[in-house]
């Protein structure tokens, strides 16, 4: 029975690096995918001003979603201004009232970068609201509440590390080998934060770090790549295993223990399909 999988996080190539695979995957297999963003990353550019990036993102994270036969939305955040707040809260539960997940993927609670940990906030505390009937959003024409509060599940934080540079360890990993070009094809859409990322988060090659991270996070779990997930835990979220049992026998845990160092490391090997992601932005 096909489900329907609303995934949340805060600026567009934020999912294409941390979860991609998997939701390719999921809609490869049926499933009604949804993708969003709470902000266009208007402060995403040195080149733009932040009318004309948000434009070029929103439409970049349109192009990656259209790959996976999926739908995109941006809820209208600025950059630095996300904020778990009443207002905001509203806002994004008139969003998944208006979508009606099964379940849903967000960002990570701890994060190296605010936007990501408020999104976090925002989107669980939302989930709650949703299922809640007198809770008012304030829209004119507002969707109905939900009937119950969906599954719950967070991304690893970028690189698998929080704050203070320690490794966050999932609960399972899923191994996206079948849907990993995509994953790539997908994050090489989002062409104008090359030189971003270069300049401000000194990722020379933003292809090839994401290559580096999914090694890592698959190493966890003995794949070759891999995207690590939790599912929250808290009281009255659903715990019956909902996206474990949709990835199936892509699901692996991760060996006790596990840990593998998630460094940044400038000039990492280069792959083909990096090279490729290298032509097709000169050739932009």
């Amino acid at each position: 029975m096909s489900k329907t999988i609303l995934v949340v996080h805060a600026h567009p190539d934020d999912i294409e690096f941390l979860c991609a695979g998997t939701v390719a995957a999921l809609a490869r297999a049926g499933h009604n995918v949804v993708l969003a963003t709470m902000s266009a990353g208007d402060c995403g550019s040195a080149a733009h001003d932040a009318h004309e990036i948000a434009r070029m993102r929103v439409g970049e994270a349109a192009n990656a979603a259209a790959l996976i036969n999926s739908r995109y939305f941006y809820l209208g955040f600025k950059d630095m201004s996300i904020f778990s707040d009443h207002p905001s809260r509203q806002r994004v539960t008139e969003f998944i009232r208006a979508i009606r997940p099964d379940i849903v993927l967000t960002s990570s609670p701890e994060d190296y970068m605010p936007d990501h940990e408020a999104t976090s906030a925002l989107v669980r505390d939302a989930c709650f609201s949703a299922a809640l009937p007198n809770y008012v959003t304030g829209e004119a024409n507002p969707a109905a509440s939900i009937p119950e509060i969906p599954a719950l599940y967070f991304m690893d934080p970028l690189g698998g590390v929080d704050r203070n540079g320690v490794e966050v360890i999932p609960d399972f990993v899923v191994d996206i080998e079948s849907t990993f070009d995509l994953k790539i094809a997908m994050l090489m859409e989002h062409k104008s934060q090359r030189d971003w990322l270069r300049i401000r988060h000194g990722l020379e090659n933003y292809i090839s770090n994401m290559q580096k991270w999914t090694r890592d996070r698959g190493a966890l779990a003995g794949l070759r790549i891999g995207e690590g997930f939790r599912r929250y835990k808290g009281h009255p979220y659903p715990q019956d295993p909902r996206l474990e049992e949709l990835v199936g026998k892509a699901l692996h845990r991760p060996f006790p223990n596990a840990t593998v160092a998630s460094e940044v490391v400038a000039g990492d090997s280069v792959s083909s399909d990096t090279k490729a992601e290298e032509a097709t932005t000169e050739n932009t």
